[in-house]
């Protein structure tokens, strides 16, 4: 009989599976498809529905995605990982909020093009929502702090890439590579977190809109001008995904049990 928590794992490694999937394509069009990563984030989806057997893949991104974004609000709501109640334990617990968010924005997407025909919602969805809180009172501040924490979590991304500490999560079994690959992915990841907090600076404090809000694959697609910078961020990004193939055999998944102590992978 297959106990919570063991279920509560499967769940997980589906959400690293299905991120795998996301950062793979997104940084394979964007090395092969100019015409597929200015579409944005749609673009990925869609490239994903192109393959074969795609609709099932989407569907598995659906529910790897939404279980992801579920394993990120334990963060913050139960302190899972234990990564503490001071200041730093809880701008850690804040970021996986974030990220969960976001894990349910690519859930969305992913379902709208699992569930019809011509999928996707053209790449607007980001740009409504912004332009809706920029329509209330104060929506303008809400819009750049959320720049800003974009900010930080580039600078944190930055960090991991550089110090390596995110194998304290990984199993010993894991292949050799494993550091060489998450140090590239999450050194990509911090350029384009860093694109994405910009464009949200931009639309609160700044002269910008709504409609210049980027998301993952809009921000992919801004530097596409950039020569080496935009080549080395798409490889890391389909680096990223490798990365995130591994994890979802190798990671380190912390108990459901609050009481269980704290995980080894624990780091101060």
């Amino acid at each position: 009989m297959v106990d919570k928590s063991e279920k509560f794992n499967w769940f997980v490694r589906l959400g690293y599976f299905s991120r795998a999937i996301l950062y793979f394509v997104l940084g394979l069009i964007a090395l092969t498809s100019a015409g597929a990563i200015s579409q944005g984030t749609d673009g990925i989806f869609r490239a994903v529905e192109e393959f074969p057997g795609g609709n099932v893949l989407l569907w598995i991104m659906v529910v790897g995605l939404f279980a992801y974004a579920l394993f990120r609000f334990a963060s913050p709501l139960f302190d899972i990982e234990n990564i503490g109640s001071d200041a730093k334990g809880w701008g850690k617990r804040i970021g996986h909020a974030g990220s969960g968010i976001a894990h349910l924005v690519l859930a969305w997407t992913a379902y709208q093009f699992a569930t019809t025909s011509s999928g996707g919602s053209g790449g607007s969805g980001a740009s409504e929502a912004t332009a809706g809180v920029l329509s209330i009172d104060f929506g303008g501040v809400v819009i750049g702090i959320l720049g800003i924490a974009f900010f930080i979590a580039a600078l944190a991304q930055a960090k991991k890439a550089i110090s390596g500490d995110f194998m304290n999560r990984i199993s010993a079994s894991a292949p050799s590579y494993t550091r060489m690959l998450g140090g590239a992915g999450f050194g990509a990841r911090a350029v384009v977190y860093a694109v994405i907090g910009w464009s949200l600076v931009n639309a609160g404090f700044m002269s910008g809109g709504a409609e210049d809000v980027k998301t993952l694959g809009g921000a992919v697609a801004s530097l596409a001008g950039t020569g080496w910078l935009f080549t080395i961020t798409a490889l890391g990004l389909l680096l990223f995904g490798v990365f995130s193939l591994i994890l979802s055999r190798y990671r380190i998944i912390p108990e459901l049990d609050r009481d269980a102590g704290v995980p080894q992978f624990r780091t101060s």
